[in-house]
């Protein structure tokens, strides 16, 4: 999701209203509302409706992995400022049977009839953010099947009839989607099929208006009798392949059908004993292991939260992590990063060296290894024990602008993501998946599942990651306080992405209202630059399992539209 900054002048306006999250008698000292608890299933999503989706599928007898493909779903309806089948999905999931992870890599490649030398041809410096260049194969419905044929356990028609029905008898829409879904509007409206399928005779819809989208539940319709291959072999994807070639772009019918994700392995570290994990490459979540095992080496039992030394070291642990995410990460099929050297402890502690306790880094060097050739987040868990984080994206709101005739849904815009310059991991190339942001996290304990848990925006993920990990181990908040507690977020480190430019001038902190003035001024001290914005701090949802009382606790997003419900 495009991220919103808006920049006050004034320090004042991090001071709190009148009634605020600390007035609550629990002592929880900045959850805006209570946990969720409950013991037979739960869902925690960015829409409510959408959790009352996968609620609803839970009861039915499905599995965790059913109601998220639901919740999915309805999502891609409810919230296409963010989702929707035309964009990515990855995921990793619990399987009580078994009391094993497997991660689900359904990321799409660039088109192969496009090739780096097309670009260079051309002029183009960057890959531009919409229109048909940016569009790659869109692999959310692949990653439904994938996971429903080996964790489902209802039709696949039962788990999409809720979606289905949503877009035909039309829904309200919920505040922030629709501030977002009119920004996305004068952006998306010169591209042929966009406003007939995505506004109100050229408006984007209200807060409270009713939106159907019949289109979309057509696809749906296919997808639930013909499977997978009606979206990626049938007649969705002429459409799709026709529509590319008549808008000047270049993914083909032969780029869909040939399309297929992957299982991969879950990659972790452990942080005070617990173990946290993310999925490898193409995606960022091991940005997320690196920060955490630098800031291990400091003891934040005395350090407190929200303290100019908390957010001093928390940066700086970023910076260096990045530099490392700009230059390894892409896909493993054509740059295999060094990961067991990355998420060492032993290269943590060499880079911990780097962090000086009183001047921020202005450039930071990534490590020396030889290297070899906007979003949803949800997570649920059902009765037997499964777990499911999943998180989903169309990039940029909503995707590339690219909305196929009598289809409902826009396709991503991630190939944007790709460097278009010869030797870099992340270089263009035919049929390669670009850079990843979205990634879903989990924790277990003692081999045990603790907490299935994601926080999406583009690169906030891995910062809102550590900082979930450190509000509840370091310091000690429940679900929702980890959720609500002020966050930070650090921009301008060197990218993986677009021309790669390397950070200079150290970039800037974010901090949300809630720090006080005395960390804003002591890290202006250190050499940081400092702000304060709106908007750019990411969507949590988390769900953990209390082994000793045998629940299930919920939290979700207050920045957003969301809810976690249980039953």
């Amino acid at each position: 999701m495009r991220r919103i900054a808006l920049v006050l002048a004034v320090a004042a306006c991090t001071a709190a209203s009148a009634a605020h999250a600390g007035d609550r008698i629990t002592g929880a000292s900045f959850a805006t509302r209570s946990e969720v608890i409950a013991t037979h299933g739960m869902v925690a999503t960015s829409h409510p409706l959408a959790t009352q989706v996968g609620l609803d599928v839970l009861k039915q007898g499905g599995t965790a992995v059913d109601a998220a493909i639901a919740a999915n779903a309805a999502l891609g309806l409810m919230e296409p400022v963010s989702n929707g089948v035309g964009g990515d999905l990855f995921a990793i999931i619990w399987d009580a049977k078994t009391k094993k992870l497997y991660g689900y890599n359904g990321s799409g490649r660039s088109p192969q009839g496009l090739t780096l030398k097309w670009f260079r041809d051309h002029d183009y410096k960057a890959i531009p953010p919409l229109g048909p260049l940016p569009v790659n194969v869109p692999g959310c419905v692949d990653a439904w099947f994938a996971l429903h044929d080996r964790f489902g356990k209802l039709p696949m028609k039962d788990v999409l009839a809720p979606a289905i029905a949503y877009a035909r008898d039309g829904f309200p829409l919920t505040e922030l989607i629709a501030y977002y879904w009119n920004l996305s509007v004068p952006r998306l409206a010169r591209f042929p099929g966009f406003t007939e399928q995505f506004t109100h005779g050229g408006k984007a819809p209200a807060k409270g208006e009713i939106w159907k989208n019949p289109n979309l539940a057509n696809t749906l319709g296919a997808i639930a009798r013909g499977g997978r291959d009606a979206f990626y072999k049938g007649a969705i994807a002429h459409v799709i392949a026709d529509y590319m070639k008549a808008q000047g772009g270049f993914l083909s019918y032969d780029d869909l059908a040939t399309h297929k994700g992957e299982w991969v392995e879950p990659i972790s570290t452990n942080y005070r004993g617990y173990d946290v994990w993310e999925l490898p490459p193409n995606g960022q979540g091991l940005a997320a292991l690196q920060m955490l095992n630098i800031l291990e080496g400091y003891d934040f039992s005395k350090i407190p939260f929200g303290s100019t030394e908390h957010v001093h070291l928390f940066v700086e642990a970023k910076k260096l992590a990045f530099e490392d995410r700009a230059k390894f990460y892409a896909d493993p099929d054509f740059a295999k990063a060094p990961i067991d050297w990355l998420v060492s402890k032993e290269y943590a502690a060499e880079r911990r060296k780097l962090i000086s306790p009183d001047r921020a880094m202005k450039a930071a060097e990534p490590g020396t290894h030889k290297l070899d050739g906007d979003t949803i987040y949800m997570t649920t868990a059902d009765r037997w024990g499964n777990m499911v984080s999943l998180i989903q994206s169309n990039y940029r709101g909503m995707g590339s602008g690219m909305s196929p005739p009598g289809l409902g849904f826009i396709l991503q815009d991630r190939g944007e993501l790709f460097v278009l310059k010869e030797g870099h991991a992340n270089t263009y190339a035919p049929g390669k998946r670009p850079f990843h942001t979205i990634i879903p996290a989990f924790i277990t304990k003692d081999g045990a599942p603790w907490l299935s848990f994601g926080v999406m925006g583009g690169d906030m993920q891995p910062q809102g990651h550590v900082e979930i990990v450190q509000n509840l181990i370091d310091f000690h908040m429940n679900l929702q306080e980890a959720g609500d507690a002020p966050r930070i977020q650090h921009e301008g480190s060197t990218s993986p992405e677009g021309q790669a430019e390397p950070m200079q001038d150290g970039g800037f902190v974010d901090l949300e209202s809630g720090f006080p003035y005395e960390t804003v001024r002591g890290l202006m001290q250190k050499g940081h630059s400092v702000r304060f914005a709106n908007g750019p701090y990411g969507g949590y949802q988390a769900i953990g399992w209390d082994a000793r009382n045998h629940v299930y606790i919920g939290a979700s997003e207050g920045r957003k539209d969301g809810q976690a419900a249980g039953y």
